[in-house]
């Protein structure tokens, strides 16, 4: 029994995709979105088993060329498995408000709930060239979510902000199917397990250098890492609401998960090789991300920036090749997720009732005229910025003691000195993240709000999509063991092979 809930679990939100996309026209707009509601509070009420459950399905898939369907969950999977059933939801949910005036929502859902198709297989796939398949479904149906549904009432910029994403996309996705090729072929197979295990045996330095570096390139794009983050900007600007939360809260992760679970234990030769490089070029994007969000005046793309140096600090947990440095990495995904996830949400609120992102235009006054917009803004503000308590906090303080001591064979003066330079983009996050609120949250309403049509504030309907994110915000900081519990014995048991 328990060999079928994974293939379920992909299966639902398949099947829910397909209905709506094939649905004749008479379906109504809010029974297509109620019917993708059912839908992904399904899958996640089947996540939820399969973490608990933990089980695994390993069967013929293309017998031919000796391929499998493997698929499992374990302690590094599990949290982002969660994340990405739990996201998908909330965005559905949240779309029973705002979508229908949005036109052709039943499109959006369906092209969603194969995102989640997309995201989940990522996430549960043991063999390399399924976990590739699951990597590139969710490339078209987000260009379409970008394209056709976008922020932005200029239809040509919905479609170049795609276009980039997906031309980027494609580009690092063919560099790591060399890199996949490349380990599958020398190794003599694909499953994720097996080369797990060996931890590099049989194959030369030289290989899993070459390997590492082609792997990392196309993880770091997804990811996205500086200079390859020059698609995020202009797609989260462009994609609506639930678009950015998505891209953001899971999409992002797809990159990292494949370099803990990938990149690191199948070559370690070559991550140790290249893993001072892998960290220098995270802190230039934490430092980068921390100084573009200084001089936005786009509140959208400020978050999008912010996004680039927050993954900079995962990068730079993985760099270390530590225990310490992954768990760091792997909190830091989550808490980045339910965070960045939840500004989104409140970006998209916010233009939503003023028709714009644009600061100036926005002003100060938030708390004034909207204070329970404003007061979440400010809880995700510093969320955002690691207040100790807040899930924010475990992942950046994880990931610079990574660096403190990183793994044998690495330059501890060499990652002390990407440390510091680390904990200046704490600093300088820490300034962004405070302007930001004064420039929009703090003062009195502009004379052009306050004769303005009065604005409502957080609906019910807002608040039970937040609250939810907001909860394990805090949870996750006030007890970071819920989570790290989960993903230590697997990552040393990673790192021992």
């Amino acid at each position: 029994m328990t060999g079928a809930l994974i293939p379920l679990l992909l299966g639902i939100p398949l099947a829910g995709s397909v209905a709506l996309l094939l649905a004749p026209p008479r379906l109504g707009d809010r029974v297509a979105v109620r019917l993708g509601v059912v839908t992904t509070g399904v899958t996640a009420l089947l996540a939820c088993w399969v973490v608990a459950v933990e089980p695994s399905t390993d069967v013929a898939w293309v017998p031919s060329l000796g391929l499998r369907l493997h698929l499992g969950v374990d302690g590094i999977s599990s949290p982002l498995v969660l994340l990405t059933a739990g996201l998908t939801l909330l965005c559905t949910v949240y779309s029973l408000k705002v979508l229908p005036e949005a036109g052709r929502p039943r499109g959006l859902i369906g092209l969603l709930l194969l995102l989640e198709v997309g995201m989940l297989g990522t996430f549960v796939a043991l063999d390399l060239l399924l976990f590739f398949v699951f990597f590139e479904v969710v490339l078209v149906p987000m260009w379409f979510v970008i394209a056709q549904w976008g922020d932005t009432s200029d239809a040509v910029a919905r479609v170049r902000a795609a276009n980039t994403f997906i031309l980027y996309t494609l580009l690092g996705s063919a560099v790591m199917l060399l890199g996949i090729l490349l380990v599958g072929f020398k190794a003599g197979t694909f499953d994720i397990e097996a080369l797990t295990e060996r931890g590099g045996g049989g194959l030369s330095h030289g290989v899993q250098v070459l390997a590492f570096a082609a792997l990392a390139l196309g993880f770091a794009v997804k990811t996205p890492m500086w200079p390859l983050h020059s698609w995020l900007p202009d797609a989260h600007t462009a994609a609506p609401t639930v678009g950015s939360v998505l891209l953001a809260g899971v999409l992002l992760k797809m990159g990292t998960y494949g370099l803990i679970r990938i990149a690191v234990p199948l070559v370690p030769d070559g991550a140790r090789t290249l893993a001072p490089w892998l960290g220098a070029f995270a802190v230039v994007g934490i430092l980068y991300g921390a100084l573009a969000c200084l001089v936005q005046r786009d509140l959208k793309r400020l978050i999008a920036f912010s996004s680039v140096g927050h993954m900079g600090f995962v990068l730079l947990g993985i760099a270390t090749l530590t225990p310490v440095g992954l768990n760091g990495a792997l909190f830091a995904n989550v808490a980045h997720g339910l965070i960045t996830g939840l500004l989104f949400f409140l970006a998209g609120a916010i233009k939503d009732r003023h028709h714009t992102a644009l600061l100036d235009e926005l002003g100060g006054g938030l708390y004034e005229r909207l204070p329970r917009l404003g007061g979440l803004l400010a809880f995700a503000a510093i969320a955002s910025l690691g207040l100790p308590g807040l899930a924010g906090f475990w992942g950046e303080m994880l990931t610079l003691l990574g660096a403190f001591d990183p793994a044998a064979g690495l330059d501890r003066g060499y990652y002390l000195v990407l440390m510091a330079l680390a904990g200046i983009g704490v600093v300088l996050t820490t300034t962004y993240l405070v302007v930001l609120l004064r420039r929009v949250a703090q003062g009195t309403t502009s004379e052009r709000w306050r004769e303005a049509v009065l604005m409502r504030d957080a609906t019910p309907l807002e608040l039970a999509v937040w609250s939810p994110v907001v909860l394990l915000v805090v949870t996750l900081g006030l007890w970071p063991a819920l989570l790290l519990d989960v993903t230590e014995p697997v990552v040393r048991r990673m790192i021992g092979a």
